[in-house]
């Protein structure tokens, strides 16, 4: 029988959400006393006020936030429009008037416990140079169980849709875990002689295959049995959400996972957090805040999602050996050709490490050598590949150069 401990998550949220209300409140009223009256009594107070408002997680998907960006030397406008929506995500535009004509690239976001925005400063970095799209994940806390199932498959054939929305040869880059799945779309429609099949396909730091150099990530995945993951990990969404009794990963079942991996570090960044407010340091309170705003935002994952991605990537290891399925066909890479391969790893990425996406290389016997790029950057972990100074100084000029050369 599987436990409900997804809903005794969400009633305790429910039932603590009067007691970080009322701090919020308080805290929003501290901030009107003059300051030198017992600064210090009111900063230590409100940073405590602080610490208890913030002691939640929210499950509504943040703001992307771009409202312009740098074309040349203008400033372009940026406006959000959906073209195209399933229940499971929506194809999202950044759409920019009068920036002229420019490759059109499909970003592919991972869904792995957090939403699509975590993506924002890659976004905007790509902005400069690209008509960009998103793959916006919606919750699955929220979607009806009579909408159906959302398993790997149906992962791959949303890469498929979306680009097929795009027209004729755009560009698809894959952040991380659906790099399979973007290498599987891309396959499947060369061979099918898809009109939009990718131009270039770019895999930034995803696990092809996770048998090379295995990470303390990897070797979770293969430490127990799948049945073990079905029984420990999958629970039911809560009676109070729209996607009441729908089976999921929980997304902060996710974040205690990603958090334990850091932990000193996460109680020392809060520690500083109440010591900034505490002296008044707005900005450096800020930046901790801003950034918390963003890892506290969580999203559920499809049970049959999930269990998929532990059970074909990390534990079976299909894609590599050949042996790869999509809906009932093999997935051949060899089928990959005409079209650019890029990909990049970290030399310090400690969630995929050094040749596990490399490995495409190997597999993509069809496509031109002068058609194939990869970079492996020095210095940055997982997430430096695509945010940061590294990204947007050494990464992301060899990327454009990649994708407008093979446009």
């Amino acid at each position: 029988m599987m436990s409900m401990y997804y809903q005794a998550f969400q009633n305790h949220m429910d039932l603590t959400a009067p007691w970080r209300a009322g701090a919020s409140s308080a805290l929003k009223f501290l901030n009107l006393v003059p300051q030198g009256l017992s600064d210090q009594v009111v900063g230590r107070l409100s940073a405590a006020l602080e610490l208890i408002s913030r002691s939640t997680l929210t499950y509504d998907r943040p703001a992307y936030g771009i409202d312009s960006v740098m074309v040349g030397n203008r400033e372009i406008a940026v406006t959000e429009e959906i073209a195209y929506a399933t229940p499971f995500g929506s194809l999202l535009h950044f759409r920019k008037d009068g920036a002229g004509e420019q490759p059109r690239m499909l970003l592919v976001a991972p869904m792995s416990g957090h939403f699509a925005t975590l993506l924002r400063g890659t976004v905007k970095t790509l902005l400069q140079d690209h008509d960009v799209y998103i793959t916006d994940w919606h919750n699955p806390r929220d979607i009806p169980r009579s909408e159906g199932r959302f398993g790997l498959d149906d992962y791959t054939e949303h890469l498929i849709d979306f680009l097929g929305q795009l027209g004729p040869r755009p560009h698809m880059v894959a952040i991380c875990q659906p790099s399979v799945s973007a290498l599987a779309a891309a396959a499947i429609m060369c061979e099918d002689n898809h009109p939009s099949r990718p131009a270039t396909l770019t895999l930034m730091a995803g696990p092809i295959d996770t048998r090379i150099q295995p990470t303390r990530v990897n070797d979770f995945a293969k430490s127990k049995p799948i049945e073990w993951f079905e029984r420990n990990l999958i629970n039911y969404v809560p009676m109070q959400c729209r996607g009441a009794l729908r089976k999921v990963y929980p997304g902060f079942v996710q974040l205690t996972a990603f958090v334990s991996m850091n932990l000193e570090r996460h109680i020392k960044q809060h520690l500083d957090l109440a010591s900034h407010i505490a002296k008044g340091e707005k900005e450096k309170a800020a930046t901790i805040k801003t950034f918390y705003d963003e890892y506290f935002a969580v999203m559920d994952l499809p049970a049959e999602f999930y269990i998929e991605t532990v059970r074909d990537v990390f534990q079976e290891h299909l894609l590599p050996q050949g042996k790869l399925m999509h809906r009932g066909r093999p997935v051949n890479t060899r089928a990959v050709s005409r079209m650019g391969l890029m990909t990049v790893e970290g030399e310090k990425d400690d969630i995929c490490s050094i040749g596990q996406t490399l490995a495409a290389q190997d597999l993509c016997t069809g496509v031109r050598a002068y058609r194939r790029v990869h970079h492996m950057q020095a210095g940055v972990g997982h997430y430096g590949v695509f945010s940061g100074k590294r990204w947007n100084n050494e990464i992301y000029p060899l990327l454009r150069d990649f994708v407008h050369v093979n446009s």
